[in-house]
C-alpha cells in the first residue's frame, strides 16, 4: 500500500473499485465485462454516463491488456515508485453533456494508467490541458492527478482503447473489443456534441466509425482539416500532442491554440 500523492490515502496497485480513489466511478458491485460478448451486453444497457464510466473502469475483457496494465502498476517507473498506480481501464473525463468531444488513442502506461484520468500525468496531457486552458475550455492549465481540481463544463475526452497497451499499440482485436464502450458513450452524449476533435489520424478514423458519420464520404485527416458529419456535427483534425510531435515542431502550442480556438467557435461555446 502506498499513499496517493494528493490525498495521502493508502491504496494498493492496481486500485480496487470503490476503495476511495479520487474520481473512481465504480463500486465493488459494479458488473465486470470478462470478455467481448459481455462488453457488448453491458455497454448496451448503460443508461447514463456514470453507469458507463463505472463499467468501463473495471473491464477485464482483453487478457493481454489486463496483464500489461497491472504489471506496469506493480513494477512502476522509478520516478513514481512511491505512488500507487490506478492500473485499471481509464474512463472518459469531462462534462456529461459536452459540446466538444476530444478523441485520443489509449492511456499512457505511466500517465493515465497511473493517475486514473485521461491525459493526466504525462507530457501529452501537459500540452493538451495547457491548450484547453488557453482556449477557456478547462479551469486550470495543469493536470497532475485525479484530485487536482481540474474541471470543464463543455469538453469530454474519450479514447477508443481504455487500457494502456504494450508499446502503445493495441491489437485490432483489442480495439474491436473496446469499441462498444465508445459507441455507447456516443449514444449518451451525441445529442449535445457539436464538434469532435480527433488527436491524430487513428482518432480521425475512429471518429468516422461513429454513427453520426454513417453515409458520409471519408475525408482525409490533416491538422486543421474540418469535415461535415451528420446532424450538424463537425470533425476537426489535430496532430496528437505527443512528446515527439512537440519536440520536433510538427505540432506547436500556436497550432494547438488555432485548433481549439476553431473548435470552440464551431461548437458555439462562449
Amino acid at each position: 500500500m502506498l499513499a496517493h500523492p494528493s490525498t495521502g490515502q493508502a491504496f494498493a496497485s492496481p486500485v480496487g473499485p470503490g476503495s476511495g480513489w479520487p474520481g473512481d466511478p465504480a463500486t465493488p458491485q459494479t458488473p465486470v465485462a470478462a470478455d467481448a460478448a459481455r462488453v457488448v451486453a453491458l455497454s448496451a444497457r448503460a443508461g447514463s454516463i456514470p453507469d458507463l464510466d463505472a463499467m468501463v473502469s473495471v473491464c477485464r475483457a482483453c487478457p493481454r491488456l489486463v496483464a500489461w496494465r497491472e504489471d506496469v502498476a506493480h513494477a512502476k517507473r522509478r520516478a513514481f515508485s512511491d505512488q500507487p498506480y490506478w492500473g485499471r481501464p481509464v474512463p472518459s473525463f469531462g462534462a456529461p453533456r459536452p459540446r466538444l468531444l476530444i478523441v485520443g488513442l489509449a492511456p499512457a502506461a505511466h500517465g493515465a494508467n497511473r493517475t486514473g484520468r485521461m491525459f493526466t500525468g504525462d507530457r501529452s496531457g501537459d500540452q493538451l490541458y495547457a491548450a484547453l486552458y488557453r482556449a477557456g475550455l478547462v479551469n486550470q492549465p495543469t493536470s497532475v492527478d485525479a484530485a487536482d481540481g481540474l474541471s470543464t463544463d463543455h469538453v469530454r475526452i474519450v479514447a477508443p482503447v481504455r487500457c494502456a497497451p504494450p508499446a502503445n499499440a493495441p491489437t485490432p482485436a483489442e480495439r474491436d473489443t473496446c469499441w462498444p464502450w465508445l459507441n455507447a458513450e456516443w449514444r449518451l452524449v451525441s445529442g449535445h456534441v457539436r464538434v469532435i476533435v480527433a488527436l491524430g489520424g487513428f482518432a480521425w478514423q475512429v471518429a468516422l466509425r461513429l454513427p453520426v458519420a454513417a453515409g458520409v464520404p471519408k475525408p482525409r485527416f490533416g491538422h486543421g482539416a474540418v469535415a461535415e458529419l451528420g446532424a450538424g456535427v463537425r470533425l476537426l483534425g489535430c496532430y496528437h500532442p505527443s512528446q515527439q510531435n512537440m519536440f520536433t515542431g510538427r505540432l506547436t502550442p500556436v497550432m494547438l491554440d488555432d485548433v481549439f480556438g476553431k473548435a470552440k467557435k464551431l461548437a458555439g461555446i462562449k
